[in-house]
């Protein structure tokens, strides 16, 4: 690899892990440190700013080419996509107001076993036995990191795992909703966000809406906060541009391993910040976990590299952009 090419993806990676953690720790400040603890309203406020974002990128500035949608397709196809990446982000920011950063990002980690679990039970798609035994030490890693969590809430449990199976649920559901069209992560912000903010704008004024107004009234320096959390919605949007910018830096493989290096950053900056209690077992299963997920990285690249015609091998993605057929994890995994 040429000297100019691994500096071009070693900056990649580091501009989104700074945006990635930036926006989990902004978004864990919102909650805790500004007491402003009203997940459907940050997610709204991170939608809303995607959604100009988008557009600039897109309309004004014209840094990527729109991908044409038809009219019906939106509402057949997209809607449903963006109901569910709206729960997504919305069960993110829930569990980050309940349980720490470290316990949140293990939490995530899950996501592999789940999307296996669900492709398995629903969908009846066969996996051969090395990504099964790849899942285990990322379920072993989760129940360890579960069990010995000090700062356990089974509320901010239930809504981190909850948001495992909804991302599962999106990235499978894309791979028949959305065939066809080639999304990156910009353009799949432009046509899902605004649609996420329709469905989120009413319930997020109806049950968050008094709150807010008596936060506002109560809190010391309320603009100042407020520009604080529109920031994070900013950034937000910045992190799914630097998705964008990673994914053509970098190889698939080399994607999978930073994506468990980051939430490894991401732990350990939260605790510098927050400095939530985690005891040694505890750390001992996140890093298990983070282990268990590069291994099943691995594993399915291993496989993707097969013959086509192998009998009875599952159909595993062959590059980097098949890894994510909609981008946003991460996030828009903190995320929007």
């Amino acid at each position: 690899m040429e000297e100019g090419s691994v500096f071009r993806s070693v900056l990649a990676i580091l501009q989104w892990w700074g945006f990635n953690v930036t926006v989990i720790i902004m978004n864990k400040w919102i909650f805790q440190k500004l007491d402003f603890k009203f997940p459907l309203s940050v997610s709204c406020v991170h939608f809303i700013c995607s959604s100009i974002g988008a557009y600039i990128v897109i309309k004004v500035l014209k840094l990527k080419p729109l991908i044409v949608v038809e009219a019906e397709d939106r509402w057949r196809r997209i809607f449903p996509m963006s109901f569910v990446f709206c729960i997504n982000i919305v069960l993110g920011n829930v569990s980050l107001r309940y349980i720490p950063v470290s316990f949140m990002q293990t939490i995530k980690s899950f996501t592999p076993a789940t999307t296996v679990v669900l492709q398995w039970l629903v969908w009846r798609k066969y996996f051969e036995w090395r990504i099964w035994a790849s899942l285990v030490p990322i379920v072993g890693g989760i129940l360890l990191t579960s069990v010995t969590e000090l700062s356990f809430n089974m509320f901010g449990f239930c809504a981190a795992l909850f948001g495992c199976l909804a991302t599962s649920t999106k990235t499978i559901l894309a791979e028949s909703l959305l065939h066809g069209y080639k999304f990156d992560s910009i353009n799949t912000v432009y046509y899902m966000a605004p649609f996420a903010t329709m469905i989120l704008g009413i319930p997020a004024l109806l049950l968050e809406g008094n709150g807010i107004m008596s936060w506002f009234e109560s809190h010391p320096s309320p603009w100042s906060a407020l520009i604080i959390i529109f920031s994070s919605g900013v950034l937000a949007f910045c992190l799914n541009f630097s998705i964008f910018y990673v994914i053509h830096s970098t190889t698939a493989v080399t994607f999978n391993v930073a994506g468990n290096l980051k939430v490894a950053v991401a732990v350990l900056v939260s605790w510098l910040i927050f400095r939530n209690p985690i005891s040694y077992m505890n750390a001992v299963g996140c890093g298990i976990t983070l282990v268990g997920c590069t291994f099943y990285g691995y594993v399915r690249h291993m496989l993707s590299q097969q013959t086509p015609g192998t009998p009875r091998t599952p159909r595993t993605p062959r590059n980097k952009m098949e890894l994510l057929p909609l981008v946003n994890n991460d996030k828009l995994e903190g995320k929007v």
